[in-house]
């Protein structure tokens, strides 16, 4: 589970008896089960979320809430192997590997390594980037017909530089982001003083994402929530599972610490959590839980104008009508549940770095969290291998929120046998080895 400094927001739980069968479990309750589920029920099938915490209590809700085409690039970069190298021995770095015996884990380093070269980078931009744009796409509609209050805004995503040599090696780095048709734009230093004046004067360019937006998480994960209760999706909450059931070569239900779940298909959305859950099923998931972190602050008197990524400290700012937020990082320390206050405060002197005006106030929430990482950078979705009822929709790393409705959308498609949004091939799970 994810700890908080203050109080995760609260939901009402149904406490009333499920009925005895369910079409379609999904098990996972975040952005990307709720998004399964509402687009499943939409088509006539009756959906039941198991979630064992409360509905979009872990990565759904502390990230910066970027919607963000132009992160459609692999973190498997030609070069991030020697950058990763250089930040080993330093604690507060944006990538941080925790020390330990861990052969899982080294395997995914090693199948991570092996793809940091050019033909598996273009490969993987453009499966990301077909599903990040249909998300995207998907999701300004979703927000204006259904009328979802989550702070929606499409003013775009400005990178900040302090380092002409990161900035350099950004702008060599775009033509995989052109040959999919997303759009940057540099800024000299004048440019970005004109365009953002909430930046430091050390700041020496940037980089405008137009089509990129942003909203705040939590409320767009409680619209969602609305939508999918008001469609007829039964939810239960506080509901973890402990096993699964099979017969004659299918899973037909699983048990959990509310007695038995049985369904038609079963959907495993349970994010960073999903390899432990696919484990009971023989299933090898080479999806590593990355940790990240963030801190939220009240709405400050002179917020930045744009969503920012401060590059060279990997830093996010979010700054939305109702708050402010501070987040990124990467934490390679499986499932450790402490929160690494070294780590936690390098958002805030990654800050103060480039802004004019760090965050005041109080800390109204500090935050960790982890997303599901697969070794590409790719999600895993479609049919788990050997079974025609086991569905999979995890590994979506620091993408949930930018991808979820897309991924909705696609998973239904082909649980339904219907034409699919987009080709599915570079998401099945067929493409690695179990």
């Amino acid at each position: 589970m994810n700890a908080t400094v203050t109080s995760m927001p609260s939901h009402s739980t149904s406490r009333r008896a499920p009925g005895p069968s369910a079409d379609v479990l999904v098990i996972g309750g975040g952005v990307i089960g709720l998004c399964c589920a509402l687009e499943l029920q939409r088509v006539g099938r009756q959906v039941r979320i198991l979630e064992k915490n409360t509905i979009g209590s872990g990565a759904s809700h502390g990230n910066c809430g970027t919607i963000t085409p132009s992160h459609a690039e692999p973190l498997a970069m030609p070069g991030v192997i020697a950058k990763g190298l250089r930040w080993t021995f330093q604690p507060d770095a944006p990538l941080y590997i925790a020390p330990r015996f861990d052969p899982a884990l080294w395997r995914w380093l090693w199948n991570f390594a092996r793809r940091c070269n050019e033909a598996d980078c273009r490969s993987a931009t453009q499966a990301k980037s077909a599903l990040l744009q249909a998300s995207r796409l998907l999701l300004e509609t979703c927000v204006r017909e259904q009328a979802l209050d989550c702070e929606f805004e499409t003013g775009g995503l400005l990178y900040a530089y302090r380092d002409p040599r990161q900035r350099d090696a950004d702008l060599h780095d775009l033509h995989y982001l052109r040959e999919v048709g997303i759009v940057a734009e540099p800024l000299d230093a004048a440019r970005m003083a004109a365009e953002e004046p909430s930046l430091r004067e050390e700041i020496i360019g940037g980089l405008l994402f137009p089509n990129d937006a942003s909203l705040r998480p939590d409320r767009y994960v409680a619209g969602l929530e609305r939508l999918a209760r008001a469609e007829g999706v039964e939810i239960i909450e506080h509901c973890e599972v402990t096993g699964f059931r099979r017969e004659r070569g299918l899973v037909v239900g699983v048990d959990t610490n509310r007695g038995p779940q049985r369904g038609r298909e079963v959907l495993l959305a349970g994010g960073a959590w999903s390899p432990l859950l696919a484990r009971q099923l023989d299933l090898r998931l080479p999806i590593q839980p990355g940790k990240g972190y963030s801190i939220t602050f009240d709405a400050q008197r002179h917020p930045p104008r744009h969503q920012l990524v401060l590059r060279e400290r990997s830093v996010c700012v979010t700054a939305w009508s109702s708050g402010f937020r501070l987040g990124s990082t990467m934490e390679f320390s499986g499932y450790d549940s402490t929160l690494n206050r070294t780590r936690l405060e390098a958002l805030v002197r990654g800050a103060g770095e480039y802004l004019r005006e760090p965050p005041t106030g109080p800390r109204v929430e500090e935050w960790y969290g982890w997303r599901p990482m697969t070794y590409d950078d790719l999600p895993i979705l479609g049919r788990a291998p050997g079974s025609d009822n086991l569905w999979i929709a995890s590994g979506h790393g620091m993408l949930g929120v930018s991808m979820s409705l897309a991924t909705g959308r696609l998973l239904a498609d082909l649980i339904c046998a219907r034409e699919p949004l987009i080709d599915p091939s570079p998401y099945s799970a067929q493409r690695f080895v179990f």
